[in-house]
């Protein structure tokens, strides 16, 4: 009977896609282990694309959530699946907890955060050896002394064929036209979201090239969205709330190219490789940027960014204002 590997996984969308190498590299092992991941439910869309994923549980838990209880409870079920080693991705003290109340013989994951005695392979991160979040999630799969070969293979999402053709006909999409997916919203924060008018610039000079654009991100995104749509004309579609992750992958797949805000989708249109350019204001794309060679990223890089608030601190978001939507066609010029 093969190996059965624990992965507690990513609290965003964007790392969670990111975790796609070292779900590969653990796939790759012989013999293969089956790979399950305790995850919030608002990742797993991503997950289901993944082929090396066995199995996805449901973790209950809230953002910053403790809930000790439900934890130990939780680990005490998943003690019965046997497990041979656990990979713990976030760097909290309590996603480690889940584990340890498992007794799960080996435990992995980053030092962080006073969880050292609930860790038995505890991992030292050096950010100079290790600068991108891709190498420290995919270095968990190898042993604590094994170099981390590079480049690290960039993430990778499957397309479901038939979700995707269903997707297509519930929301009575069309793909007769060329499609420009553009992801105006950002659960971040404001700091990190192109303003509505630049998108909106983009929709209309890509409107009258013949291109149909889709308005792609999760309910919160929808009203944006809406004003990103008012006063154009033409096949334009606000699908914001309208779909599920895992239908987000499967029509993202069909664009042609994507704009996007550093989000969780803009992971995604990476791993999808799609034609991408990469918007980015208050973050850095140092260490986590779109990984893919259809990916481009522009950003102005004024000396008050990054700055990783969630809100401008200077009330002024110049990094985003100031980044017209000339610097993004000209990639397509």
């Amino acid at each position: 009977m093969s190996s059965r590997i624990l992965i507690v996984g990513a609290a965003w969308v964007g790392d969670a896609v990111l975790s796609q190498p070292l779900l590969a590299t653990l796939a790759a092992r012989t013999p293969q282990p089956e790979i399950h991941i305790l995850a919030p439910a608002f990742t797993q869309g991503v997950l289901a694309r993944m082929p090396a994923v066995t199995r996805i549980i449901d973790s209950p838990f809230k953002h910053g959530e403790l809930g000790l209880l439900t934890r130990w409870r939780l680990g005490r079920f998943l003690s019965q699946q046997q497990y041979s080693q656990a990979i713990v991705l976030p760097n909290s003290f309590k996603s480690a907890l889940v584990p340890y109340f498992a007794s799960i013989p080996l435990r992995t994951g980053m030092v962080g955060e006073w969880r050292k005695g609930l860790l038995n392979d505890a991992r030292v991160l050096n950010k100079t050896t290790l600068p991108l979040m891709v190498e420290r999630f995919a270095s968990l799969a190898l042993a604590a002394d094994a170099p981390l070969a590079r480049p690290v293979p960039p993430p990778q999402l499957v397309v479901e064929p038939a979700a995707q053709a269903l997707a297509l006909r519930r929301l009575n999409l069309s793909t007769q036209q060329p499609i420009a997916a553009l992801c105006p919203g950002a659960e971040y924060g404001t700091a990190k979201r192109w303003p509505a008018r630049h998108f909106a610039t983009l929709a209309r000079t890509w409107l009258a090239q013949g291109f149909q654009i889709w308005l792609m991100g999760s309910p919160k995104d929808s009203p944006v969205a809406q004003a990103v749509m008012d006063g154009l004309v033409g096949p334009i579609h606000n699908l914001c709330g309208k779909t599920s992750l895992a239908e987000a992958v499967d029509l993202m797949a069909l664009s042609q190219r994507v704009v996007s805000n550093d989000s969780g989708l803009m992971h995604v249109a990476a791993a999808l490789n799609r034609p991408l350019v990469a918007v980015f204001g208050s973050s850095s794309p140092e260490f986590t940027p779109p990984l893919s060679n259809q990916a481009h990223v522009v950003r102005l890089g004024l000396p008050c960014s990054p700055c990783f608030q969630r809100e401008c601190p200077l009330g002024h978001l110049n990094c985003l204002e100031q980044l017209t939507p000339e610097h993004v066609l000209q990639v397509w010029t």
